[in-house]
């Protein structure tokens, strides 16, 4: 187990290079920041010059690829870190130095224990991409046929352990002080960056992804999956079909190339619409990077990494909620937050339902370029804090896609109004899965399910009942021993040697600022 003091020291160098950028000020200036991280602040700082803009995306790409992911995780928490950091973090986009090819060779090889001409005719030395976790480079098969190989960085999987163990520690610390800090569960985001991470490493879920994914787009217009080489992919090396397309935010390419942006927008819209509350499984990193338009027009998505999935009662909460605030119909939609639990049941219904109202009636009607996206943000995050309402974790995912869906809609179709796209796709959803012959049917089904299940209703009744609220169950989070519970003066987490770490730690600072100016 990592000592509290190397999970110190670590925190401050990060924090170190936080304060270069000038991205520890929105730590320090939070009247909820508690006094125990705000010394740490000042430690971190010391000495060093915070320019006047912060840029968090370039602090996090300079600490290293967990804190990248880390960082593309907190730009769904403008509640966190704020509008103005939420929106620099969307900016993370992975790019990375290549690693030598020589290095990535050898983890092809190893992986597949074959030499490299047995697999591919021919590979590009030069990567077309390097990110957090791989890089692409462009191939040839045996075949002949052109294909795209996403290849792991080498050691990347000992880092980001030894990384998400220094946040988790963090997060169990920063969660035990109280207050805000417990209300918006850092130990819970921790947890599903874990777990959202620990796929991204095994390159054979993303495949399995991006085929589930496949299934689930081919009926939809104008959108779709690249074909998976399950031949060539192991879980380190993943090969898929090669894309030749225009990237999405190339709008000259794209109006040269004869497109109708208006067309593209509105079809981007509609397919994530479709992938979430539809099929309940969707594309979570859809940012401009990630998506590329081919000659005819179609939408082709890549990176699969990262996955979002809804179960059926959340998607039909999501699809009322999304029309009740389209048709303005807020008491309904502040009925469904307490179905599904989101607001606690001592509150009064009618008094959220007006709170929503204040937040939704100035959006409805608008083009986005006419919206404050920073106002209704404010509005939103001001009525959860109100309302107690706590972080919904299975639901982070689908705000960050909604976000950078909205933003690449906006530059193609300035004019687009997201509500009035979604409400005929959100209408007919409803009218089909919610409406009198679908509720029919889901009685049957259920009924027959029931009835199936009796002889192990004996069995059944003495184990634990799923929560009836509408969030899933929380994963169980690891265990974090907090440094002040450990009485035992031989335990290197007692309070005296925390004082020493971070004495080192303000030591070691103190260090590299002098010999900063000696240079």
């Amino acid at each position: 187990m990592t000592r509290p003091a190397t999970h110190i020291l670590r925190l401050l160098r990060w924090g170190r290079t936080l304060a270069r950028h000038g991205a520890l000020r929105i730590v320090e200036d939070n009247p909820a920041t508690p006094p125990q991280v705000r010394r740490l602040c000042r430690i971190a700082r010391f000495g060093t010059r915070q320019p006047r803009v912060p840029d968090y995306a370039g602090a996090f790409q300079d600490i290293g690829p967990a804190a990248i992911k880390l960082g593309q995780t907190l730009a769904t928490r403008p509640d966190l870190v704020g509008e103005d950091a939420a929106r620099n973090l969307l900016s993370l986009q992975d790019s990375l130095a290549p690693v030598a090819f020589e290095r990535i060779c050898h983890v092809i090889e190893s992986s597949f224990e074959r030499p490299i001409g047995a697999l591919f005719a021919s590979i590009d030395e030069i990567p077309i991409g390097a990110a957090s976790i791989a890089q692409v480079h462009k191939a040839v098969t045996l075949q002949g046929r052109t294909v795209a190989v996403k290849v792991q960085r080498p050691d990347v999987r000992a880092q980001f352990a030894r990384d998400i163990e220094t946040f988790e520690w963090a997060a169990a610390h920063l969660e035990a002080f109280g207050g805000e800090a417990a209300r918006l569960r850092p130990r819970l985001i921790i947890a599903n960056f874990k777990r959202w991470t620990t796929r991204e490493l095994d390159l054979r879920r993303e495949a399995a992804s991006a085929s589930e994914l496949a299934q689930g787009v081919a009926a939809i217009p104008g959108f779709r999956v690249p074909d998976i080489d399950w031949d060539r992919t192991n879980g380190r090396v993943l090969t898929m079909e090669w894309i030749d397309g225009i990237k999405i935010a190339d709008r000259e390419r794209l109006l040269a190339a004869g497109n109708d942006l208006d067309d593209i927008a509105n079809r981007l819209v509609l397919a994530f619409l479709r992938q979430a509350i539809s099929a309940g499984f969707f594309h979570a990193d859809m940012h401009q990077g990630n998506l590329f338009v081919e000659a005819d027009g179609t939408i082709v998505a890549i990176d699969f990494g990262i996955m979002g999935r809804i179960d059926r009662r959340a998607r039909s909460w999501l699809a009322e909620i999304l029309y009740g605030l389209t048709t303005g119909n807020y008491r309904r939609v502040a009925e469904i937050h307490f179905e599904a639990q989101y607001v606690p049941a001592h509150h009064s219904v009618e008094e959220f339902a007006t709170a929503l109202r204040a937040v939704g009636e100035p959006m409805r009607g608008k083009p986005v370029s006419e919206l404050s996206v920073g106002q209704m943000l404010d509005g939103l995050f001001a009525i959860t804090r109100e309302f107690d309402m706590q972080t919904q974790p299975h639901l982070l995912l689908l705000q960050k896609t909604m976000v950078m869906v909205e933003g690449i809609a906006t530059s193609l179709h300035p004019g687009i109004n997201l509500w009035d796209t979604a409400a005929p796709f959100v209408r007919e959803w409803i009218r089909d899965e919610l409406g009198p012959e679908a509720a029919l049917a889901d009685r049957i089904r259920t009924d027959l399910r029931t009835l199936l299940g009796l002889p192990d209703l004996v069995r059944r009744v003495e184990e634990r009942f799923p929560p009836a609220g509408g969030a899933p169950q929380a994963p169980p989070l690891p265990h974090v021993p907090l440094v002040w519970e450990r009485r035992d003066r031989g335990e290197a987490g007692s309070w005296a040697r925390y004082l020493l770490a971070a004495a080192l730690g303000g030591a070691a600072v103190y260090a590299m600022v002098a010999a900063s100016i000696v240079t």
